[in-house]
């Protein structure tokens, strides 16, 4: 079993920057991924990006290539979502989530409560 646990949201303006965090308890094998996912009212949840827990193999959905990195500390079992040049349609709640695969094909069995972003214009 594996629980999740995000932080680092909060309201910005356009262009500013956050860091997401999201602590996992539990054991993360090897052949795990975590990723983090954003769903906006009235619209899917989608995946934004997500990295292998063994090799660091990484995914990033086009909507933020270049302006977000995902990166992870196995020491801490803690996944990081860096968030540069934010956009109002970055405007969602964020999860993060943990599963079996490499990224882009995972599946996903773990999911934390979320972290709202709100990005202003």
């Amino acid at each position: 079993q594996v629980q999740l646990v995000e932080s680092g949201g909060g309201l910005v303006q356009a262009g500013g920057s956050l860091r997401l965090s999201c602590a996992a308890s539990g054991r993360i094998f090897p052949n795990y991924a975590m990723g983090w996912f954003r769903q906006a009212p009235g619209q899917e949840r989608e995946l934004v990006c997500d990295i292998s827990w063994g090799a660091g193999t990484t995914y990033y959905a086009d909507s933020v290539k270049g302006r977000f990195a995902i990166s992870k500390d196995n020491a801490k079992n803690t996944v990081y979502l860096q968030m540069n040049s934010l956009k109002p349609e970055d405007t969602a709640q964020y999860y993060c989530a943990a599963g079996y695969g490499t990224p882009p094909t995972v599946g996903y069995r773990y999911w934390g409560q979320g972290t709202q972003v709100t990005v202003s214009s």
